[in-house]
């Protein structure tokens, strides 16, 4: 059945109802109940079609990365979503959380034997104004040294995933906070967000080497994934430390400066990169202690 709302010839208003049978006109006081209803079916039927539409994932097409028509752009002005936070602790950390409250539920494991921390995530990114990532977590103040050995279970994951090791002052979404990241294509970088709720900024090491198994010839350059990342706090110094192949760890470029008062939350992570879509990273060999100079 379709409507029209009119006025006839003797300026009475009137509801013009379509059915299959033909057009009947029903007087407007005689049908004030059915008037509101349709009425207000007609606003929000206007007003959905001015809203664009979600993608049938559920998540909205600026956090869509890797096609032709959806390449991932920061997130709207005030886009937030509360993180999920759980007293669950695991390993030496005290706590857990998904970050930015990702589509699919984060979840991690221990294994005391091996040292391994297994996490699963979705996450559309650790960037830009806000993160979706999940995070083991401990509540610390003064220095900090934090490395980890770091794997990808899965070769065919999003190769802009990240593991990563990060300084937050809190546990929102869109914290201050300081950040150590190995990507899934070997990328290594640090970083910051200086403000709650300010861009990320960086620097980034794209590290490969010729000769090295898995060129197509000697002289192919090919992607070298780092065995171990660190980050040290020194006051309000942050520096990056790596171990490319197992040698000692070293520090990589310039450190960044960042005031983060005490106590902070430090600990590891993982995203996948794909707002709806878990991945799986793997980081073990965890040194975590309360002081400048113990990264190793």
């Amino acid at each position: 059945m379709g409507y029209i709302v009119a006025l006839n010839r003797r300026t009475k208003l009137q509801v013009i109802l379509f059915e299959k049978t033909g057009a009947i006109a029903v007087d407007i006081p005689k049908l004030i109940p059915a008037l509101v209803v349709l009425l207000l079916f007609a606003a929000l039927h206007n007003l959905s079609a001015q809203t664009p539409a979600t993608p049938a994932t559920g998540s909205p097409a600026w956090a869509q990365p890797g096609s032709a028509s959806h390449t991932q752009v920061a997130p709207p002005a005030e886009f937030h979503k509360p993180s999920r936070n759980f007293d669950a602790p695991i390993g030496v950390f005290q706590g857990q959380s998904d970050i930015g409250g990702a589509l699919v539920p984060g979840s991690a494991s221990f294994e005391a034997a091996t040292g391994q921390y297994t996490i699963n995530s979705a996450g559309y990114n650790i960037w830009y104004t806000r993160d979706e990532f999940r995070y083991l977590w401990k509540k610390m103040s003064g220095d900090v040294s934090l490395a980890a050995d770091i794997a990808f279970p899965d070769p065919k994951g999003y190769g802009d995933r990240k593991a990563v090791l990060i300084i937050r002052q809190d546990l929102d979404d869109d914290s201050k906070e300081a950040i150590v990241a190995l990507h899934g294509l070997g990328m290594i970088h640090l970083a910051q967000r200086a403000e709650k709720g300010v861009r990320i900024r960086d620097m980034e090491y794209r590290i490969g080497g010729r000769g090295r198994p898995g060129g197509d010839s000697p002289d192919s350059l090919v992607n070298v994934m780092a065995k171990r990342i660190g980050i040290e706090k020194r006051g309000d110094s942050f520096a990056l430390f790596v171990s490319l192949e197992g040698e000692p760890m070293h520090q990589f470029g310039p450190p960044i400066q960042l005031n983060i008062d005490g106590p902070f939350y430090v600990g590891i992570g993982f995203c996948s990169h794909l707002p709806d879509k878990s991945d799986t990273a793997v980081l073990s060999n965890v040194i975590l202690e309360n002081s400048a100079g113990a990264v190793r």
